[in-house]
């Protein structure tokens, strides 16, 4: 649907007064977009980035605390790790940032980052993202508990990473189950061989290190943020790991915000008919 990018990309480091930060800085225009990834994902992987690369936006994509070669200690909580992409920012020569785009759990950061840095920040985007409502569900904070601790997590995803190989079907079912309300069949059997490609290649390349953990013990940390950038909302009602509600609750407390209701089947807005004509949206509102 021309949403995903490439899914993996070189990166690199950057040892900061804060700690040690990885990061992916994909540079094109003058202009810069902030990316911040939802769990499971690092600077590595690119998602939903194309909207932004096809605008011609320099896109700078850190990883969070916890997850590829940033360490926890780099920023742990929300507020924290807004301070670190603020050096990252400085280290780089990045005096102004078009926009922070937060993606799922990647959301609270990017609200910290405006809160905090409202000269560094024009606007924020938000793509199905963590609100101030309690997330996860209990049902996954047990899971996560069972398979993303230390001794698991590594096992967790070798074996995701079988089934994608040997079973695909059957793993796009497993992992697309918790990710929509719909039936997991149902989301399958509609996605488009390019979009089933992309996301077989992603599931395969994921990790959760320790940064899982820390979202799920430090993000309500940034309910607190007060946003005054305007900001774009995006969330589909079919979202199975961030139910409607956050993005509501987002809406109704940024002053300046406009909620988009995507059209997707899953928690991924960019997999939908409909996401050309939300990118559309976006680069108009980039360009406002």
């Amino acid at each position: 649907m021309g949403g995903m990018s490439g899914v993996l990309c070189p990166t690199t480091t950057a040892e900061l007064d804060h700690g040690l930060v990885e990061y992916r800085f994909d540079q094109r225009g003058s202009a810069t977009v902030l990316v911040l990834h939802g769990g499971h994902l690092n600077a590595g992987l690119a998602l939903g980035e194309d909207v932004f690369a096809d605008a011609g936006y320099s896109v700078l994509a850190p990883s969070r605390p916890g997850y590829g070669r940033t360490p926890l200690a780099t920023g742990t909580t929300t507020s924290g790790f807004a301070d670190v992409l603020r050096s990252l920012c400085e280290h780089l020569g990045i005096a102004r940032i078009a926009a922070v785009v937060g993606v799922s759990a990647g959301g609270p950061t990017a609200m910290a980052i405006a809160a905090r840095h409202p000269d560094l920040v024009e606007r924020v985007i938000l793509q199905s993202a963590v609100g101030p409502v309690p997330w996860p569900d209990a049902r996954t904070r047990l899971a996560a508990r069972i398979a993303f601790v230390p001794a698991t997590e590594r096992v967790t995803w070798s074996v995701v990473r079988a089934i994608m190989r040997l079973a695909p079907d059957l793993g796009l079912r497993l992992l697309l189950g918790d990710l929509a309300a719909l039936p997991a069949k149902q989301v399958v059997r509609a996605l488009s061989a390019e979009d089933r490609r992309m996301l077989i290649e992603l599931f395969s390349r994921m990790r959760s290190g320790e940064g899982f953990r820390n979202d799920l013990a430090t993000l309500r940390a940034g309910a607190d943020q007060v946003v005054t950038q305007p900001t774009l909302v995006i969330a589909s009602r079919n979202d199975g790991a961030v139910p409607f509600a956050h993005a509501e609750a987002l809406s109704a407390a940024i002053r300046h915000s406009r909620l988009i209701e995507s059209a997707a089947d899953s928690h991924f807005v960019w997999l939908s008919h409909d996401w050309p004509a939300i990118s559309g949206k976006i680069r108009d509102f980039l360009a406002d």
